[in-house]
């Protein structure tokens, strides 16, 4: 990634070990990192810049690394904000539309799978924005209504048993 100009924002778990001037290295919870970050040597990549924020009730520390050595907390606020809206549709994705759940072995079958679920996640999505009704709601109120019709007027029946 590097060696291609991208640039990257991650997490970084408390015990993770950084060198941050050339003794060595050592946890990173160890570390005094000031508000505008820290650069620190990551063993394998190379310098990193290390950002930390506290969570909700300020008690626990949270570690974050860019590859960026001029990013700024305000930056970093921005792309993982951008981040969690990237993961909050794969989570609709694959909660409301099944995604993962294509069970097709063709290349061609599974790409219409996904982009007929791709396109319903959309329709949720709009359903939500005009109605503020959540992604759950108007599924479960779609798999309702389908019920209610199936139960007045059944296209398949079953025999009895008795």
């Amino acid at each position: 990634m590097a060696d291609q100009g991208w640039q990257w924002l991650t997490r970084f778990k408390s015990n993770r070990a950084v060198d941050p001037d050339g003794t060595g290295n050592r946890p990173i919870y160890l570390l005094d990192i000031p508000p505008e970050g820290l650069v620190v040597h990551l063993r394998g990549y190379g310098f990193v810049k290390v950002l930390v924020t506290l969570d909700a009730d300020q008690e626990e520390a949270r570690f974050w690394a860019a590859s960026d050595l001029a990013m700024t907390e305000a930056q970093r606020q921005q792309l993982a904000g951008a981040a969690l809206a990237i993961e909050e549709y794969h989570r609709g994705l694959k909660q409301c539309c099944a995604v993962e759940r294509c069970q097709a072995r063709s290349e061609q079958s599974q790409r219409n799978h996904i982009l007929w679920a791709i396109r319903a996640f959309i329709r949720l999505e709009w359903q939500r924005l005009q109605t503020g009704r959540s992604w759950y709601e108007s599924k479960k109120a779609i798999v309702r209504e389908a019920i209610r019709a199936h139960r007045a007027d059944p296209v398949f029946t079953l025999p009895t048993t008795a």
